[in-house]
């Protein structure tokens, strides 16, 4: 089963420095209709405008991840963690028991453009930690990268999620096919910029596409594209 969610359907904060789209409820925007798939909880697509950003806040038995699209994006936790994350770079946050955060756009010249995804965890009350890793543009732009996997799953160049998922991201550079054989009964593909065919369902910028016990992923794109898929075991 396919299913789509067309980015003009998403729920939609705007507080000036922050443009927020929700693939699923979140904040003051809710849908019943809407309100996960499995296990992602939430899926939003930020940009946040020069020197602003999250001021410090907390959450709690949740993996939180950042992927960004454009501009640098600066992290800082209660834990001792920091770091600057930028295109090509997945940061990883368990909240565990409780953590402490900002997130906050690293340049003044410019906004910061990422996708936060927050997956509901494979067991509560974890001590909480962090984690960022990059990943070369050439190896983004042959085929479907393992950003993320359970820890037995990871390997030597994914980072290790304490959460029942993988994360894959495609960047294609030129036209372009490629398929992924899907291990999962639950698949949530992100289109953050490009257009294409995926399962024969045509998408856009900012469309995703939900996958209930699909073997395959097949997906051409025309042109140069950023695609986000998670896999929901």
């Amino acid at each position: 089963m396919l299913i789509q969610r067309p980015a003009a359907s998403r729920g939609h904060t705007h507080a000036g420095w922050l443009d927020s789209r929700h693939s699923f409820s979140f904040g003051h925007y809710h849908d019943p209709q809407w309100t996960g798939f499995g296990a992602l909880r939430v899926l939003n697509e930020d940009r946040v405008a020069p020197a602003a950003g999250f001021a410090e806040h907390g959450h709690a038995n949740m993996e939180i991840l950042s992927w960004v699209l454009q501009g640098a994006l600066a992290h800082r936790d209660s834990t001792g963690a920091g770091g600057v994350i930028r295109p090509g770079e997945l940061q990883r946050m368990s909240a565990g028991h409780g953590i402490r955060h900002s997130e906050m756009n690293a340049t003044r010249d410019a906004p910061v453009h990422f996708l936060q995804i927050w997956l509901q965890p494979d067991r509560s009350n974890r001590e909480p930690g962090y984690a960022q890793q990059g990943f070369a543009a050439e190896t983004l732009a042959q085929g479907w990268t393992l950003l993320a996997a359970p820890a037995d799953d990871a390997g030597d160049s994914a980072l290790p999620l304490h959460a029942m998922a993988r994360v894959w991201a495609w960047r294609p550079v030129a036209a372009a096919q490629a398929a992924l054989v899907l291990r999962a009964p639950r698949a949530w593909l992100q289109v953050a910029r490009g257009a294409l065919l995926a399962n024969a369902i045509a998408l856009d910028t900012g469309d995703g596409l939900g996958l209930r016990d699909e073997r395959r992923l097949d997906v051409r794109v025309p042109a140069a594209a950023d695609l986000l898929l998670l896999e929901l075991l």
